[in-house]
């Protein structure tokens, strides 16, 4: 009976809480326990004074996922105020920029005044990604947790689509026939902590994703979904611990049946959904030798995505820029190439600049700015001394901004800073080796061959988050945790009703 089915989160990241507020409305007694004293793990809030950021993610995308997620939980999203951006982003090339929209009169004019004569190759993307989408993403909502799931109909249609051998690059440029309009709809991969020349063709269904369903805002920051989910799940009937670091999670002839808490209590579990950093949960949260697959020795194979050098500046004034930003290398390759391969800090620049308080007056005092600042760089498996470079890099980025946005020269206008780098990452925030997208998105790191959402290494055991299927980014973090949830009600013999019937 779920009334009397204990189930204990781990973690009150997007994942956790997705979990927890459905299985609460089902009538399972559920527990979460939070390390940090905040809601969200990376999609929570860090504040500076009067200054307020989103730590980890700012694109919502595909919003339906979430709004599905939030009625099986007895909730309405019209109570968690989102705003449309448009333009989506502007994209800043060595010699020209792009301003991005979801409408696809707008996007077609402006591909023809960017790039004349390559507007009609638009509707061509558009009507190909539509087509993958509509055939990939039911597969991404499925449980991978028996290899038979590769014969399921839905995937046997879907392998055409797959794009197996090629890259993302490949597949767009084969389309667009230009190498810097392409770089449009592949910087995406950035997402995922890959490079386009390396991340696999069917994530073009990615930029296709932001052109059709748009990019929205949560008034507050998207830390806002997290606090919404925690308190649709305290409404359900869930206890939340904040300040509650678990220490381990036990397992028994091969189940995982409780968790000790870091004051050394243990809390039994018929069920336990892990939604920490998987890797750090594999090197941290189990008795040596309980696991067999996921071994340090096996951890140490396995590619991670890359990290992000952060800033988030306070800032006095108000800029009439866009919500986001992205600003290109000037040789985009090369410095692609040297954040998952070189141990030493690039001086031609990629970032990101979000400019929230134009949309947003909350996020800061009137007439200041809450900006926020990401810049891929190598993760700890790379030997980068950043206790060195850390203070120098700095400066580099915000020379950077200056010479390469409207923005000119912040330095004079801070006034509050954080900034995070790799390390801070990893002993903060217990992000395993600093690789802030998690593992990688490799073929081989996909689907099956990913951990399970029915963790394979024992039983009750349930994961969700950007180390498991369907992978990082919000919407496919909500369908872990949905996807747990429906595992677990299945299995405890719960009857439900779910927008994902595809497991």
């Amino acid at each position: 009976m779920a009334g009397t089915s204990h189930i204990v989160v781990v973690g009150a990241g997007p994942g956790g809480l997705t979990a927890a507020m459905i299985l609460a409305r089902r009538g399972f007694r559920v527990t979460v326990f939070e390390a940090q004293p905040r809601l969200g793990g990376r999609n929570g809030e860090i504040q500076q004074g009067p200054y307020r950021f989103d730590i980890g993610p700012t694109f919502l995308m595909l919003k339906p996922i979430l709004d599905e997620v939030i009625q099986e939980a007895g909730g309405n999203s019209a109570d968690l105020p989102c705003t449309p951006l448009s333009p989506l982003y502007r994209l800043v090339f060595q010699d020209r920029e792009l301003h991005v929209f979801s409408d696809p009169d707008a996007m077609t004019a402006e591909i023809a005044r960017v790039f004349p004569g390559k507007e009609s190759r638009y509707a061509c993307f558009r009507r190909r990604e539509k087509g993958r989408f509509r055939r990939l993403y039911p597969c991404l909502q499925k449980s991978y947790h028996r290899f038979a799931t590769f014969f399921h109909p839905d995937f046997l249609l879907a392998i055409p689509h797959l794009a197996l051998g090629k890259t993302l690059f490949d597949v767009v440029s084969a389309t667009f026939q230009d190498e810097t309009l392409a770089l449009a709809f592949t910087f995406q991969s950035k997402y995922l902590g890959m490079s386009p020349w390396e991340c696999p063709g069917v994530f073009a269904m990615i930029p296709y994703i932001e052109h059709e369903y748009g990019i929205e805002h949560p008034q507050g920051g998207l830390t806002r979904i997290s606090d919404f989910m925690a308190n649709l799940a305290r409404r359900n009937g869930a206890t939340i611990h904040l300040q509650t670091p678990v220490r381990q999670i036990r397992i028994r002839q091969r189940r995982a049946d409780a968790v000790v808490l870091e004051n050394g209590d243990s809390v039994a579990a018929d069920a336990i959904v892990l939604n920490a950093d998987f890797g750090y949960a594999v090197t941290h949260l189990f008795e040596p030798g309980a696991l067999r697959k996921y071994t340090p020795a096996r951890l140490d194979r396995m590619r991670l995505s890359c990290s992000t050098f952060m800033l988030y500046l306070g800032v006095e004034g108000v800029f009439q820029e866009p919500h986001h930003q992205i600003v290109f290398a000037r040789d985009y390759r090369t410095h692609i190439q040297s954040v998952f391969s070189s141990s030493r800090l690039p001086e031609d620049l990629s970032f990101y600049i979000r400019n929230a308080s134009l949309t947003d007056p909350t996020l800061a005092p009137p007439g200041h700015s809450a900006l926020y600042v990401l810049v891929p760089v190598p993760n700890l498996r790379i030997g980068v001394p950043w206790d060195e470079e850390k203070a120098v890099f700095r400066e580099r980025v915000l020379d950077a901004i200056a010479s390469r946005t409207r923005y000119g020269d912040l330095r004079p206008r801070i006034r509050a800073e954080i900034c995070l780098a790799p390390p801070d990452w990893e002993n903060t925030l217990r992000v395993y080796r600093g690789a802030t997208f998690n593992l990688a998105h490799t073929i081989d790191q996909m689907l099956y061959f990913r951990p399970r959402n029915q963790f394979e290494e024992c039983e009750g055991l349930y994961l969700t988050g950007g180390g498991t299927h369907p992978g990082s980014g919000l919407p496919t973090i909500y369908e872990s945790g949905r996807i747990a949830a429906n595992l677990i009600s299945r299995r405890a013999g719960i009857p439900f009703q779910s927008s994902n019937r595809h497991i």
